[in-house]
């Protein structure tokens, strides 16, 4: 029985332990196939596979599809044999050259000859379970299927030597359930830029995987993921495209970027899990800590920005498909770029509070709460107001949360929309304002239990936005369709606009109906003017309470509708310009029944 013994961390890894204020702590890497990689390779149907090229570039690779196709030979040596693309595959020319690729050549060490550092991921998507593993190749063969002159398929068998390998936590694994599939690669784009496929791939892409070493002695393949677009393409020019994304809390190793810190190069594979498509590139590397995250990526406090220095995009290039399943608990909201626009990018180191002095319950899950701020402020009806709540919640470092998973990567600053209008008018500072609120997430959670007789206050990350709504000059209508809490941003500018012209559709719970009568109640005339769908019970089921409100609501001269609304519902409405404030599901909805027309709201995506 091998003997594992501790490994040392490397003066990269150092250098990020310390970057990242990380305490003192052992290396969990096994010098050898350790037990729980011997049980894992039987079970993956996945291995990304870490390679360098003559230039001492990474590439990464994806076989697989087929289970066991992995197995330990004994020795810490482990064996792989599986379809592969011969033609256009990045790894397979470094470890088996072409002129090695006829019937029974076998490509193996001489005496005293050191193998090529490889290293390997092996990974099953459906238990979420994956082990590093590194080492050296001892041997390999390729079998090309039915083409005497090497023709696009082929059957490949490894033999590696494993010197390191540990378990990685399931973290920011998105499901996948891996089928085999025929290959039938065609090679579309190559270069450093991307073509469109390759960009809408990185759009939709909810995982990737990556190689790096450590200056040529050892490497590292791992995975990163995330919600699908959590890549972000910062260029894509014909020098080379570049990318970044963030690095999530995890487990506090750094071995990828201890590699990165020390030797900037790294390889990457973005499978298309839908159509078997993938896109391989190399490229340098960047670490982005703290505030150089924050200014490329806001709410970032890591990233990896990538300089591409070559790529290939390949149809069908993948032994494989993968039917979609459950996404990671841990995954966050993805992170737009500065440079996209993410309103993230204006919050400011606070230099103001603001006091809960008032909450008024309007429903189960809404409240509206007037704040008092320490020094007054200036603020634009529709703006918002940024307040960090990380005093309060922020508990640290955690490797693993499972009872509240995106609180691993929450900042806890959240952005309200102003509900009230400024009074006086928008140069006069302000001394309060009002925000309204429905419960949902860790902070209006707290929120909704604050007891504000004891008193709180909460840091000012800053005001922004320019969600304003314009009067058309032709005297025409003006359409704004509020989603729940989406109403806020019209409150605060209705005393600028004429209500003859609006057309009011809002799209709400049936238990928010004291909200909606709390509403025409302190907005004279609004009720004339608005259209009310009322979703989440049909209109057998509502209790008698929840008639009375409807009831009063259409006495107040409101349409009230007990069910979702349609396409033909807003084509009843003339307009061109439509106003839109809602939740990304039912704004992705509206966006396609209004897709001729001009649709404007603030994007909150950040």
């Amino acid at each position: 029985m091998a003997i594992s013994l501790a490994m040392p961390w490397h003066s990269g890894e150092q250098a990020m332990h310390r970057l990242m204020n990380v305490p003192e702590h052992d290396n969990p890497t096994s010098d050898n196939l350790n037990q729980f990689a011997v049980t894992s390779l039987h079970s993956a149907p996945l291995i990304a596979i870490g390679a360098l090229d003559d230039e001492g570039r990474p590439w990464t690779t994806l076989w697989g599809g087929e289970t066991p196709f992995m197995s330990p030979l004994g020795g810490s040596v482990m064996g792989i044999k599986t379809d592969v693309d011969v033609a256009y595959d990045p790894v397979l020319p470094f470890l088996i050259p072409e002129d090695k690729r006829k019937a029974g050549d076998v490509v193996k060490l001489e005496d005293g000859e050191v193998g090529r550092v490889m290293s390997g991921l092996a990974t099953n998507l459906m238990t979420r379970r994956r082990v590093k593993l590194a080492g050296r190749f001892i041997a390999g063969a390729v079998d090309t299927m039915g083409d005497e002159n090497g023709g696009p398929l082929g059957r490949v068998q490894l033999v590696l030597k494993i010197t390191e390998s540990v378990a990685n936590c399931p973290k920011y694994l998105n499901q996948k359930d891996i089928r085999p599939a025929p290959l039938n690669p065609t090679l579309v784009h190559s270069g450093p830029n991307f073509p469109q496929e390759a960009l809408e791939l990185i759009k939709k892409a909810d995982m990737f995987f990556m190689s790096s070493s450590n200056a040529g002695a050892t490497m590292d393949s791992n995975h990163r993921g995330g919600p699908a677009g959590f890549v972000r393409v910062i260029s894509n020019d014909e020098d080379g495209a570049e990318l970044v994304y963030p690095e999530y809390s995890g487990n506090r190793m750094y071995q990828s970027l201890g590699n990165l810190l020390n030797t900037p190069l790294i390889g990457i594979v973005i499978p298309d899990y839908d159509t078997g498509d993938a896109l391989y590139l190399t490229g340098t590397t960047t670490i982005l800590p703290g505030e150089e995250a924050a200014r490329v990526l806001p709410r970032s406090n890591l990233a990896v920005k990538i300089k591409v220095t070559e790529s290939r995009f390949i149809k069908q290039a993948l032994p494989f498909r993968g039917i979609p399943g459950e996404q990671s608990p841990y995954n966050p909201a993805v992170r737009a770029l500065a440079s996209e626009g993410n309103i993230a990018s204006q919050f400011q180191a606070p230099s103001n509070r603001a006091q809960i002095v008032e909450k008024i319950v309007l429903g189960p899950t809404v409240s509206r709460y007037r704040l008092k701020l320490a020094s007054p402020v200036t603020y634009k009806a529709g703006q918002w107001v940024a307040l960090d709540f990380s005093e309060e919640l922020d508990i640290g470092y955690s490797h693993m949360r499972n009872d509240d998973p995106t609180s691993l990567n929450d900042d806890f600053i959240r952005t309200f929309t102003i509900s009230s209008p400024p009074q006086g008018s928008d140069e006069a500072p302000q001394q309060e304002l009002e925000v309204t609120l429905r419960d949902h997430g860790p902070v209006t959670k707290f929120l909704q239990r604050l007891n504000i007789k004891r008193g709180f206050d909460v840091p000012v990350r800053g005001i922004g936005g320019e969600f304003v709504i314009k009067t058309p000059g032709d005297g025409g209508v003006i359409p704004f369709v509020a989603g729940g809490v989406g109403i806020t941003p019209l409150l605060g500018q209705l005393p600028s606009l004429d209500l003859s012209q609006l057309r009011l559709i809002w799209i709400t719970k049936v238990e928010d109906a004291g909200f909606v009568l709390d509403t025409f109640k302190l907005y004279e005339g609004l009720s004339a003017v608005t259209t009310l769908f009322f979703t989440g019970k049909s209109s057998t089921s509502l209790s008698a309470d929840d008639e009375k409100k409807i009831e009063t609501i259409r006495q107040s001269g409101a349409r009230a509708e007990i069910r979702r609304p349609t396409k033909a519902d807003f084509e009843a409405v003339d307009a061109q310009t439509w106003y839109l404030c809602a939740g990304k599901a039912l704004r992705n909805r509206l966006m396609e029944w209004l897709a001729e027309h001009t649709v404007l709201f603030e994007n909150f995506d950040y």
